[in-house]
């Protein structure tokens, strides 16, 4: 039937998010002549195309029938109104006719029932953004005791119009006391909510078929597995400039969760990181460009929308309003202004660092090597330069250049990477074993092939630890899981977040009938990764050697917290050999004692875990109260907290406080890359010690908390 034909023979094995409409956060209010939303004509040739990849290639066998009709139903009513405020109850009634029907429909490759369903949701949306700009016109009582769900995800459909509109009155009573807990005036608030309530509307309308298709492509794929998704046209742009490793902006990757837009991560080398202010974590608010243009209110706003008032021409300014990550000690809003520039690959490239960690006398220099993303440029590699950038190329020099420096040891910093190329992975590893397979992969048919280090030469043999947090994910797994089979090196950090499958992506574009009519891209899961030891790096990921006490919530993360996820399994391990000079294992119960022993002496940590303590019962809340005196009350105990564990933290470190900024920038610290240095240190010493104490015939003597095990003469 067709030939199948991936856009490019490269394998990704890295968590890349698809784009999707998150029309639940579109409000709208009512307008006028709003025709009806229906399939385009190439939709059903799209949906063909789909059918049979999935069917033909996707890893996962999964019947398209009755069940699957029902998950699909499921997830399309959560895309369109994730939070249950649009939809009533009779609605969801009325939609339960097509639980069992929608299969039969996407199999002769009709999706009308998913557009008349958004339609419905259309309407309800426009109903509820006009009563919402007339609830601003009437006073609200903050000295009333009554509450706001925020978090309606598992809260029942409103049985009707009067318990819905108690909802929204609420909603937009909080809207209104947030923005006057900023110190707003009166009529500056209801001139922010109108406009934003006035500006979801106009989104709502912008909304196209296409946007619709690629919504309802997304609940069909996803109820199959998590990572399989569709890129419409649109989306699939937005998704070659992310994979190019080249664009102009601020250097910031950015995610939707609920009605916010927040800074997953931070782009090394990119403007953001350069200006210094803008966290993971933060929320996004607002957008304004140059230095003179208003700020635009980009609360509820789609994700690719706000992308594109932040991507801009290099040299140019934008500006964010942003509520900062609560770890910064305040939550009060802020206008950050950033220059753009380009973005470019040697900009997130593997970069490294040296630290210095003092025992006593002794210096122990500690190499790190911090690698964003497994990247490669492919373009140039195709061309046939000799000298085309890569994580393993880059990651070579590196090593060699801290080795001429003199390291007593290396740490490869794998936090925030969320993978990339596979061949990278493999390769990279093969620069700390002297041969051997790195990874088994097994695809939709069952076969399994091993992927084995391309070069038979060490590029570093001293002692090496690799750290790791739930977000390293896929080739960070296969990396990580490596170094822990051959016991070539220490794990230290969280369990990862348990991506042990590969996706490729397939052009549909190439199958069009129309060459003016574009199709888009499907991600599709084609195979799965199998350690050398047999154990799968699915839904479990790595576990650390050395797990340290960072205190986050991992059960809501990661691929454990997907209920369709696919599950941990195991096959037979292949043929591999030790690490001949390993080590690590013989001294791992020194290693966690002296790392308990310190940490629980650590100010950084100390600091670490009374965040994690304010935030954790915040992370659980689903409502907030609609009291102003009890809302500010608790706005000042928890910025007070904040600011009671910084004092200490910087006392502790000999410094003076003030109250309105610490002597000394830098703290907190990086603490979790501080304690796995000195662990590599205390692994690295502690061996020598060893055997230079048999050499001489001498019995160990322990000496103080501060890191290592033996005190040793001067020879």
């Amino acid at each position: 039937m067709f030939r199948l034909r991936f856009s490019r023979s490269l394998v990704f094995c890295a968590t890349l998010g698809f784009f999707s409409l998150v029309a639940a956060n579109a409000a709208t209010a009512p307008l006028e002549n709003s025709s009806p939303l229906g399939a385009a004509s190439h939709h059903g040739r799209t949906i063909k195309l789909i059918n049979y990849f999935v069917e033909r290639y996707h890893y996962r066998k999964t019947q398209l029938d009755d069940e699957l009709s029902s998950e699909i139903l499921t997830r399309y009513l959560q895309a369109l109104d994730p939070n249950r405020s649009y939809f009533l109850a009779e609605d969801i009634e009325n939609f339960e006719t097509l639980r069992h029907r929608l299969d039969d429909y996407l199999t002769a490759n009709q999706v009308t029932p998913f557009f008349e369903l958004f339609n419905t949701y259309r309407q309800r949306v426009f109903d509820r953004i006009g009563f919402a700009l007339e609830a601003l016109e009437a006073p609200f009582d903050f000295t009333i005791d009554e509450h706001y769900r925020f978090d309606r995800s598992q809260s029942p459909w409103a049985v009707d119009r009067t318990e819905l509109n108690d909802l929204w009155r609420r909603r937009v009573k909080n809207d209104y006391l947030a923005l006057k807990l900023e110190n707003k005036p009166h009529q500056e608030i209801l001139k922010t909510l109108r406009q934003r309530y006035q500006q979801l509307a106009r989104r709502i309308q912008q909304i196209t078929n296409q946007d619709v298709f690629q919504t309802l492509v997304n609940a069909y794929v996803s109820a199959i597995e998590p990572h399989t998704g569709y890129f419409s046209p649109r989306a699939t742009e937005n998704f070659k400039i992310r994979m190019s490793l080249s664009l102009e902006g601020i250097g910031a990757v950015l995610q939707m969760r609920n009605e916010f837009t927040v800074v997953q991560r931070i782009v090394p080398g990119g403007a953001a990181e350069l200006e210094g202010t803008l966290r993971p974590g933060d929320h996004i608010i607002g957008v304004g460009q140059g230095l003179d243009e208003p700020v635009t209110d980009v609360i509820g706003w789609r994700l690719d929308d706000v992308v594109d008032l932040i991507r801009g021409p290099k040299g140019t300014t934008v500006r964010l309003r942003i509520t900062p990550n609560p770890q910064a000690g305040s939550t009060s809003a802020q206008v950050l202004a950033i220059t753009r520039d380009q973005i470019k690959l040697e900009e997130q490239a593997a970069q490294r660092t040296l630290l210095q960690v003092h025992d006593g006398d002794i210096i122990h220099r500690i190499g790190v090597i911090d690698i964003p993303t497994f990247y490669v440029d492919f373009d140039a590699r195709a061309r046939g330069d000799s000298d085309y950038r890569s994580t393993t190329r880059d990651v070579r020099n590196l090593i060699a250049q801290m080795e001429q420096e003199g390291v007593d040891g290396l740490v490869i910093d794998l936090r925030g990477n969320g993978g990339g190329a596979l061949a990278e992975a493999t390769a990279l590893t093969g620069l700390f074993i002297p041969s051997g397979p790195v990874v088994q992969v097994r695809d939709s048919r069952g076969r399994t092939r091993i992927n084995r280090d391309p070069n038979d030469d060490l590029a570093y043999a001293g002692p090496l630890a690799v750290i790791v947090d739930r977000d390293s994910a896929s080739a960070s797994e296969i990396f990580s899981g490596a170094i822990q089979d051959y016991e070539r090196g220490l794990v230290i950090g969280e369990s990862t977040f348990g991506k042990g499958t590969v996706q490729n992506l397939i052009d549909l574009d190439r199958y069009s009938q129309d060459p003016d009519q574009p199709l888009g891209q499907l991600k599709l899961t084609i195979a799965q990764f199998f350690r050398v030891n047999g154990e799968s790096t699915q839904h479990r990921g790595v576990v650390p050697d050395i797990i340290l006490p960072i205190g986050r919530e991992q059960s809501s993360h990661g691929e454990r917290a997907l209920d369709n996820a696919l599950p941990w399994t195991q096959i037979n391990a292949t043929d591999f050999s030790i690490y001949e000079q390993s080590n690590y294992l013989e001294h791992i119960d020194r290693l966690r004692s002296l790392h308990r022993a310190r940490v629980d002496h650590d100010p950084d940590f100390a600091y670490l875990k009374g965040i994690r303590k304010i935030e954790a019962p915040l992370a659980e809340l689903t409502e907030v109260p609609l009291l102003e005196s009890l809302r500010s009350a608790e706005r000042v105990r928890q910025q007070d907290d904040r600011q009671a564990l910084l004092k200490t933290l910087v006392q502790a470190h000999g410094l003076v406080f003030k109250e309105t900024e610490a002597d000394d920038d830098d703290l907190p610290r990086d603490a979790v890359l501080l304690e796995s240095a000195r662990i590599l240190a205390d692994l690295a010493f502690g061996a020598f010690a060893e055997r230079l104490i048999v050499q001489l015939n001498l019995e160990p003597t322990p000496i103080n908390d501060s890191g290592n095990n033996f005190n040793l003469p001067n020879h």
